[in-house]
């Protein structure tokens, strides 16, 4: 808020205290008149300040929302940092599947402001002897289980730092067994949120947990292999082609392809979704940034019969395939 804003907004406030005065608080002496004044502009004018200052926490998780587990991890997260701001991200991450939750935070935490705090728990080895983890960015926080959840981020990121939290005095006591996002992750996020410094929670590990995503592989020279990596809520097929594994593809005249999932093999690559047939099954350009295999208002995983895991191959003719996997 700028000074002339602020100074129009005082101007109207006090206008109304005068207003109130006047008919309410006819016995307020001089003293009082000025403590309130002074009162009114820290509120109209520090609040805002405050409010866009707030420590923001996301949750990436695969708990659901039919269970009691994000509410009591909100829970004891403003419990430490009532000033939190805590944003869900996703909750419906496939249950145990550490790349989809990787794929989820990876495409989200890069629209965040710096100092955001964010929590990834999918974590399938709860419990066991997998270290809980502090990763911090240039401009970020990330609080998850060591098992490779974050790895799209250490691929993206040129500098990371990773803490193994060892600070068991932040943890809510006693530990359960079974969740770890309650009584470890959440109350470190909230004491980072309390500006806590990410060193207090335990040394610097180089040995963390990571994987590459699945990439393309060339069979021949025109042709490459690779695999569906998720379906989406609309059913739409994200492979994990990239304009980069085939950029032959996206050159302004396409040269004629073959993409095969399944049983299914497509000729056509739109550039949005309405430009296809009702129920035509075609390949697109998605927001992740992979290529898609999609319908128009229909679920092409259906169509097609096949969901993550699938093998799909793509041959260009007349034109070689380039790939990062070579």
């Amino acid at each position: 808020m700028d000074s002339q804003c602020c100074a129009r907004v005082f101007l109207v406030g006090l206008k109304e205290i005068f207003r109130l005065s006047s008919r309410l608080l006819p016995c307020l002496d001089s003293f009082s008149l000025a403590t309130l004044f002074s009162r009114y502009w820290e509120i109209s004018v520090f609040t805002e300040s405050d409010l866009s200052n707030r420590p923001i926490v996301t949750l990436t998780t695969d708990f659901g929302t039919n269970d009691h587990f994000i509410g009591t991890i909100k829970g004891v997260i403003l419990n430490i940092a009532p000033e939190a701001e805590i944003i869900d991200i996703n909750h419906a991450v496939q249950a145990f599947d550490v790349l989809d939750g990787a794929l989820t935070i990876a495409q989200s935490y890069h629209y965040f402001p710096v100092g955001t705090i964010h929590v990834v728990v999918v974590d399938p080895g709860v419990g066991t002897a997998r270290r809980p983890i502090i990763m911090s960015t240039e401009r970020q926080y990330f609080v998850a289980p060591d098992n490779g959840v974050l790895s799209l981020i250490y691929s993206r990121e040129e500098r990371v730092r990773v803490r193994h939290i060892t600070g068991e005095h932040y943890f809510l006591q006693p530990v359960s067994n079974t969740f770890h996002g309650r009584d470890i992750f959440a109350p470190v996020a909230g004491w980072l949120a309390k500006g806590v410094d990410s060193a207090k929670f335990g040394e610097e590990v180089s040995d963390y947990v990571r994987f590459n995503a699945p990439k393309p592989k060339p069979v021949d020279a025109n042709t490459l292999r690779g695999v569906i990596l998720k379906v989406d809520r609309f059913g739409n097929l994200v492979t994990n082609f990239t304009p980069q594994d085939v950029p032959a593809l996206f050159q302004q005249a396409t040269p004629s392809f073959k993409l095969t999932v399944g049983k299914r093999e497509i000729t056509e690559l739109h550039a949005n979704y309405a430009e296809g047939e009702p129920n035509e099954v075609f390949a697109i350009l998605g927001s992740m940034g992979y290529l898609e295999i999609a319908a128009n208002r229909a679920a092409a995983a259906q169509i097609v019969g096949v969901g993550k895991g699938s093998e799909v191959t793509v041959v260009l003719e007349g034109a070689a395939a380039a790939s990062n996997g070579k």
